[in-house]
């Protein structure tokens, strides 16, 4: 994937390096480069901007004010002097900080973490969440609805899904690595080597098991710390 750039600082020996980083990067095309924060937005006005090498320290507006101006599609890489603003440059949400005086190798790690987040917000975008799965049971496929499934159990080559919905419990030849790759991971989660639950289901857990009427599924210790994280991150207490 190939990122339009803009360089931006008010010494012109340290844009002169910024641009000679840029032409020796394959996916990098250099779009403007900028001495001051003003022209910045003339230039995003009226090109698509990927990602901004931009100085903090500036006269007029200095590059952490610009980021606040400059919104969400452009991506912030910060390059400066000083140190004390790196706390800040996060705050920003730049994607990176770079302390000079900095080498190549680290203008491409930057340059590189940008492009592979923008490649991974593009899938997201691209690939929607699916609501529902079809399996194949008792020679037919069924169409379950993701928000009815309680959890899944393997049991050697079968897998059986459980729903809350009328038809109840689903038999189907499939292997729980299969079936776990098709589920959308911030709701499924595994919690032990036979079973795969649906977060947004547990309504109790007592003693490292998941409780679903008179079925009691272990968290197995293997499962446990990620399991954890996740409860932890729902829990009000």
């Amino acid at each position: 994937m190939n990122l339009n750039c803009i360089i931006v600082d008010d010494e012109p020996l340290a844009l002169d390096l910024l641009e000679n980083y840029v032409s020796r990067t394959p996916f990098l095309q250099l779009v403007a480069r900028c001495n001051n924060t003003i022209e910045v937005l003339s230039v995003l006005e009226r090109e698509s901007v990927d990602v901004a090498f931009l100085d903090i320290q500036m006269p007029e507006l200095n590059g952490l004010e610009l980021s606040h101006l400059i919104g969400n599609k452009t991506k912030i890489v910060f390059t400066t002097a000083f140190e004390q603003y790196a706390i800040e440059g996060f705050r920003a949400d730049a994607v990176d900080y770079l302390l000079k005086p900095f080498n190549y190798a680290e203008f491409l790690k930057a340059a590189t973490k940008v492009q592979h987040l923008i490649e991974l917000e593009k899938h997201q975008t691209s690939t929607p969440t699916p609501s529902s799965i079809f399996v194949k049971s008792d020679y037919k496929l069924v169409q379950i609805e993701l928000q009815h499934i309680q959890y899944i159990e393997g049991l050697k080559d079968y897998i059986r899904i459980q729903t809350d919905a009328p038809e109840g419990s689903i038999l189907t030849l499939m292997s729980m690595k299969a079936i776990e790759e098709h589920l959308p991971s911030d709701t499924f989660v595994r919690v032990h080597r036979s079973y795969i639950v649906n977060i947004n289901k547990i309504k109790t857990i007592e003693r490292n098991r998941i409780v679903f009427g008179k079925v009691y599924i272990p968290v197995s210790d293997s499962y446990k710390e990620h399991f954890t994280e996740l409860i932890e991150k729902r829990s009000l207490c």
